[in-house]
């Protein structure tokens, strides 16, 4: 395998909705590059970038593929990232592994919700976006209409560069606004295409086109636009040069029409891929953090060494699998380098490329590229890898919180051991997922995006590491406590053979203010409990606390004064106080009209703007109160706070009001009384 130099790499993270074609787009690109020699179908289960079990199963991307193809003496990088919402977040390490994103939009749906979720991706990290509109030979495929969506979303920055030959069933080719030719394709999957003089028909749309896309590129550059108020037009260099620079610069978003599943568009679309995209050291600078301090980092050939890992790969045979994107210098096989963020020594005994799931080992890689390194000891994604020379690390991807969580509990007695092991290698693999116990439940509880994410990580569970777990909805921990004072006596008195139990005490119980907690008074004078029992009554209290009176959940927020008792030389002991107290504790809890307590959430929910009035509603539905609206971008931002109890379900809620275009994140802000018939359920069950 060839060592390519920086200026001959092109990293292009392919992004879009689901179900828009990005495999089988990814699939024509190797197949007519001739990097493989049959044309890979999603539905056959045999595309190079979808290998795994999962999603083969479900004809869905789940997690980045990695493939790579040579044209044009330019090695081409192709990350192909999933679309669906529930899995969405894994395209973010590999978009800032790229250059450029190339969005997929399907021709006879237009812009859809992962389609502005993903442009934001790409903003985020400052890489330039260009479309390929897919599918044109679907029925009520349109590619005028989905031109104007893409407008209407995203600017008029997005130009046509082709214009598709027919329609539906009809469609044959495209026109190049810039070569000023039509391709005209056999639309068999071989790829085959002849080159021709543009359609009669088509002229007037060709010319009115063409001049949009010249205008465009004239506005991006203050010479070009000179030339052009001379001469009405630019030359056809001018016009690649300046689309370069305008499509670099972000003021341009060139797009492209074809269809992946016939391989109609993907030889010119590699022409494209490799005259117009950036090479790695022609991207925005990165963000490297160096103690408090953020710096931009240019990437470039030189020396030091540094490079990130962009995502994790957790293989039950081969090991940890790790995607490494070089910034700086060289990656050498059989050499070590330093971990920078963990302050750790790595050693690198192979350094490979990757064609999907296999791998091609290589002496070294350059600048620019993305390879494959396994069996890394400390080493997860998001760490910055290279010479100890190089000061700082990459600024690392955020993930949001994980909207939804279930408990989760094994089948069998022997999986309890295996389950924390195997959920620990999901989460390098994927960080949008988190695990933990819940104290105060006692539940283990497993986090992801959404239901389906959370179900795919119960399946790989299942068959990469053999642990199989059952689903529940987590318990809300709910909380009891008094709302009025109580006096009352607590005695035991136990007569058997031999010694007796004997304990008696008075105590007074009063409420607390939310968050106070417990307190404990000693008011005993002239030796009526003696000094050493009194921590046992302490503690009986304590211990009644923990189990509950109303519902079995802890008392909180609540003192208890120890004033009066009895006791016996003979038969009064610690353990007989401690029921004392037990006794003395449900007796004031008959009083001091218990109440049960819930957690109530900090909710900031972001809905596009045609939403947040549902939104509102349901919000109202489940108990919620407005706090407040604000704008960020194209959402509405809603801040609310809403029982947790009534947050459990929310997130397939939110999906179904917004067409998956809501998200939402939450914190616990306090605790508060639930309403009696509430209440009544919750003691009744």
């Amino acid at each position: 395998m060839k060592v390519f130099d920086s200026e001959e790499i092109r990293n292009v993270a392919v992004v879009g909705h689901g179900d828009t074609g990005k495999t089988s787009l990814v699939s024509a690109l190797l197949f007519s590059s001739g990097a493989i020699n049959r044309l890979g179908k999603v539905d056959d289960g045999n595309t190079v970038t979808d290998y795994d079990e999962e999603e083969i199963e479900r004809k869905v991307t789940i997690s980045t593929g990695l493939a790579h193809c040579e044209h044009k003496k330019t090695k081409i990088n192709l990350l192909d990232t999933p679309g669906y919402g529930a899995f969405l977040l894994d395209a973010k390490g590999p978009l800032l592994a790229s250059e450029a994103a190339l969005v997929v939009v399907d021709a006879a749906s237009g812009v859809e919700v992962q389609t502005e979720t993903v442009w934001g991706f790409a903003d985020e990290f400052g890489i330039p976006k260009a479309i390929f509109i897919n599918k044109i030979d679907r029925e009520r495929a349109s590619f005028n209409r989905s031109l104007d969506s893409l407008q209407k979303t995203f600017g008029r920055g997005v130009t046509a560069v082709q214009l598709p030959i027919g329609k539906e069933k009809d469609f044959k080719g495209f026109v190049d606004l810039i070569k000023n030719k039509a391709f005209v394709y056999e639309m068999d999957g071989s790829g085959k295409f002849s080159e021709e003089d543009i359609p009669a028909d088509m002229a007037d749309d060709v010319s009115t086109r063409r001049e949009e896309l010249v205008e465009m590129v004239a506005e991006s550059d203050d010479k070009l636009l000179e030339k052009f108020f001379e001469e009405g037009t630019l030359s056809d260099e001018e016009l690649v040069a300046g689309l370069k620079k305008s499509f670099r610069k972000g003021d341009l978003n060139p797009v492209f029409a074809g269809a992946a599943l016939p391989n109609c568009g993907a030889h010119q679309l590699l022409d494209y891929l490799v005259d117009l995209f950036p090479n790695p050291l022609e991207r925005p600078p990165l963000k490297v953090v160096e103690g408090k301090e953020e710096r931009d980092f240019q990437p470039t050939r030189d020396k030091p060494t540094s490079a990130m890992v962009f995502k994790t790969l957790a293989d039950p045979f081969a090991g940890h699998i790790s995607m490494i994107k070089v910034f700086s210098g060289t990656l050498k096989a059989e050499s070590s380098v330093k971990n920078l963020s963990k302050d750790h020594d790595e050693r690198l005994a192979s350094v490979q490329i990757a064609q999907g799931k296999q791998y091609e080992s290589v002496p070294e890689v350059h600048a620019g590229d993305i390879c494959v390194v396994t069996k890394l000891k400390e080493t997860t994604t998001g760490d910055t890898l290279g010479d100890k020379n190089f000061k700082g690390t990459f600024k690392k991807v955020e993930y949001p919180e994980p909207a939804i969580s279930f408990a989760i509990e094994p089948k069998s007695r022997g999986d309890e051991d295996k389950i924390g092991n195997a959920v620990a290698r999901i989460i390098e693999e994927d960080p949008s997922v988190s695990f933990r116990r819940d104290e105060e439940t006692g539940d283990f509880l497993l986090s992801g995006t959404g239901q389906i994410h959370v179900e795919v990580v119960v399946n790989k569970l299942k068959k990469k590491y053999g642990v199989e777990v059952l689903l529940k909805t987590p318990k809300v921990p709910y909380r009891e406590t008094i709302t009025a004072e109580a006096d009352v006596q607590g005695r035991h008195k136990k007569q058997t053979g031999g010694h007796g139990q004997f304990g008696d005490c008075y105590i007074k119980m009063r409420p607390r203010e939310r968050d106070a907690g417990f307190k404990f008074t000693d008011s005993i004078f002239g030796g009526s409990i003696p000094r050493q029992f009194i921590p046992a009554v302490e503690k009986g209290v304590v211990e009644s606390a923990a189990r509950g009176y109303l519902a079995g959940y802890p008392v909180v927020d609540f003192e208890v004064e120890v004033y009066d008792g009895s006791y016996h030389s003979v038969d009064s002991s610690e353990m007989a106080f401690k029921i004392a107290a037990n006794i003395a504790f449900k007796k004031a809890m008959e009083q001091a009209r218990p109440v049960l307590l819930e957690p109530i959430m900090n909710v900031e929910i972001y809905v596009p703007e045609d939403s947040a009035g549902d939104v509102m509603g349901d919000l109202n539905s489940r108990r919620g109160r407005i706090q407040g609206m604000d704008v960020k971008g194209t959402s509405q931002v809603i801040k609310a706070q809403v029982p947790l109890a009534e947050m459990l379900t929310y997130a397939p809620a939110l999906t179904s009001m917004t067409g998956g275009r809501g998200s939402f994140h939450m914190e616990q802000a306090h605790y508060d009384i639930v309403p009696h018939n509430i209440a009544e359920k919750i003691i009744a069950e």
